[in-house]
């Protein structure tokens, strides 16, 4: 079975297009911030290792550890990897609990419970509840690894609160929206709500973190 994805730029752009027809908000964030990132990475081991990197700090925190991982652990085998002691990790600036959430990934992979490359044909939900299966990973985590790392069109990170802050200034809201209010307000926007989530991420980017309007 194969599933819709966001693979390039022109595929992104058919879905952000779609959407400023649909809504008048994303059509002002399209004009001022042009076309969102692609935001596509390789899939597999060190997909899902970067993703448990980047879980619960800084952008800037998990980028410098991330790349003392890749300088210390590339190429990533599951194999070698599950042999390496807790000191290997913990030099790279991982926390015990990343290390223990990394390990039963790789557990599971090495008793073959978990097999990434079949996630290419499996269901959204298939994936997200296999990943959340695992301690440590939880719907964050699985939402981005099926949004950047499979490109998957329809997913939605409706905890990620960069996402909620960004929808709460781009509509007006008064608070933070819920998750299930995420939930809600995205049924529109559907089947692309990926691309949606990648318009509110630029949107958010231009207003918090360069300072800029719409």
């Amino acid at each position: 079975m194969t599933f819709a994805t966001i693979e390039t730029e022109a595929d992104l752009r058919g879905g952000v297009e779609i959407l400023c027809a649909r809504e008048p908000a994303f059509a002002k964030v399209y004009a001022a911030t042009g076309l969102p990132p692609l935001r596509r990475k390789p899939g597999g081991l060190a997909g899902l290792l970067e993703i448990i990197t980047y879980q619960m700090i800084s952008l800037s925190a998990a980028a410098a550890i991330w790349q003392r991982v890749e300088e210390k652990l590339a190429p990533f085998d599951a194999q070698m990897m599950a042999e390496l002691d807790d000191s290997t990790y913990l030099a790279c600036g991982l926390s015990r609990p990343k290390i223990r959430t990394i390990r039963a990934v790789l557990a599971d992979i090495n008793q073959s419970k978990l097999t990434l490359p079949d996630f290419k044909t499996a269901e959204n939900s298939k994936i997200f509840s296999r990943l959340t299966d695992i301690k440590g990973i939880g719907p964050w985590s699985a939402h981005i690894y099926l949004l950047t790392h499979l490109g998957r069109i329809d997913i939605w990170p409706v905890g990620d609160l960069a996402l909620q802050e960004s929808a709460k200034m781009l509509f007006d809201l008064k608070t933070r929206p819920s998750e299930k209010q995420m939930h809600e307000m995205a049924k529109p926007w559907q089947p692309w709500r990926a691309a949606a989530a990648r318009l509110l991420w630029s949107h958010y980017r231009l207003v918090r973190l360069e300072g800029g309007t719409l």
